[in-house]
């Protein structure tokens, strides 16, 4: 795919605007390849002509969040963000036009590989990563979607994905009977909960080992990928990237009880005095369980949705996983952790 694959891409990268936000000469001198393609944006890589810098030009297709602005969202995050040094910066954002209809942003490029869930001095910097990005100060008047009990926005959320997958004929009446009980058990253990009143910060919720990328030389870990971060419990964060669901995405790897605890312990002792982390351990863990349902109510939705063709982007390796998310020893997993 190039950027005249897209419409409207290629007239955006020579217009006025575009050049000059970006201190780009006038006669085109940049070249832009592919870099990455996922179910919902593709990226392209460019380096700038005059400082040399690598930068990315990021084009949305749809929403996850169902949001109009989802470009703009995006763009906010980042600049709310980028002192953190943890985040890309953004350079420039364009809300899009008749062809262009979804927008584009441009931000920096931020070398590395995909982090490495064995190695234990990466899941330390990780826990680091957070920490910076969870003690930068906003409040509610961000810009940031703030649910007000981000549990039970889960679950709701949940439900949402999950009719896909109930009301489809391609679905496995087995399959739509295990994931309904284990949905009904999450509804069952916040029944008693109170909403959350406690600090919030932006956090991502999408942690996937391949959003943080890795500086070989440094060590240093970065997070990309910022397409649905709220206003919310920095626990929601931990327990996204905690939970078996998104471990086992991109690798086999699910996480051990020591592994979890030494990571919680690591991201505390990194947020310091910045912001009240009492209470932190146990709102992950209950995070963990309900980011499970999350990630297996998702891939039903997309299982279907890939075999309709009802996606504009399609990824082969998530088409290949999706299946092993709803086999009967994954299943198995997510019910051991409910008890089930």
């Amino acid at each position: 795919m190039t950027i005249d694959t897209i419409p409207g891409l290629r007239a955006l990268t020579l217009s006025p605007d575009y050049r000059n936000a970006l201190k780009l000469p006038e006669e085109p001198a940049e070249e832009y390849e592919m870099l990455a393609q996922g179910e919902y944006n593709i990226n392209f890589r460019f380096r700038h002509p005059v400082t040399g810098e690598q930068l990315v030009l990021r084009v949305n297709s749809e929403s996850q969040m169902h949001l109009e602005n989802q470009i703009e969202y995006e763009g906010n995050a980042l600049k709310l963000l980028e002192n953190s040094g943890r985040t890309p910066i953004l350079k420039y954002i364009y809300p899009g036009d008749e062809q262009l209809t979804r927008g584009a942003l441009v931000m920096s490029f931020l070398p590395g590989r995909a982090l490495d869930y064995s190695r234990a001095s990466e899941l330390k910097e990780t826990a680091k990563c957070l920490a910076e990005i969870h003690s930068i100060p906003v409040d509610a008047t961000c810009g940031l979607i703030e649910p007000e009990a981000p549990i039970r926005a889960i679950l709701e959320e949940c439900e949402v994905m999950f009719a896909t997958y109930w009301n489809s004929e391609l679905g496995a009446p087995d399959v739509k009977n295990r994931i309904r009980r284990l949905l009904d058990e999450g509804w069952k253990r916040i029944q008693d909960g109170g909403d959350y009143t406690g600090y919030k910060c932006c956090v991502n919720t999408e942690l996937n080992n391949t959003n943080f990328l890795v500086e070989e030389e440094t060590g240093t870990v970065r997070l990309v990928d910022w397409e649905k971060p709220l206003y919310s419990d920095p626990a929601q964060d931990l327990g996204h990237f905690l939970a078996p669901t998104t471990t086992f995405w991109k690798t086999d790897v699910i996480f051990e009880n020591e592994t979890i605890e030494k990571f919680i312990d690591t991201y505390i002792e990194s947020v310091g005095n910045r912001y009240d982390t009492i209470g932190l351990r146990a709102r992950t863990m209950e995070f963990i369980v309900i980011t499970c349902l999350r990630g297996l109510t998702w891939c039903a939705m997309a299982w279907v949705q890939y075999r309709q063709n009802g996606k504009g982007l399609t990824n082969e390796s998530t088409r290949i996983k999706l299946d092993a998310y709803l086999t009967d020893e994954f299943l198995r997993r997510i019910e051991a952790i409910y008890g089930i």
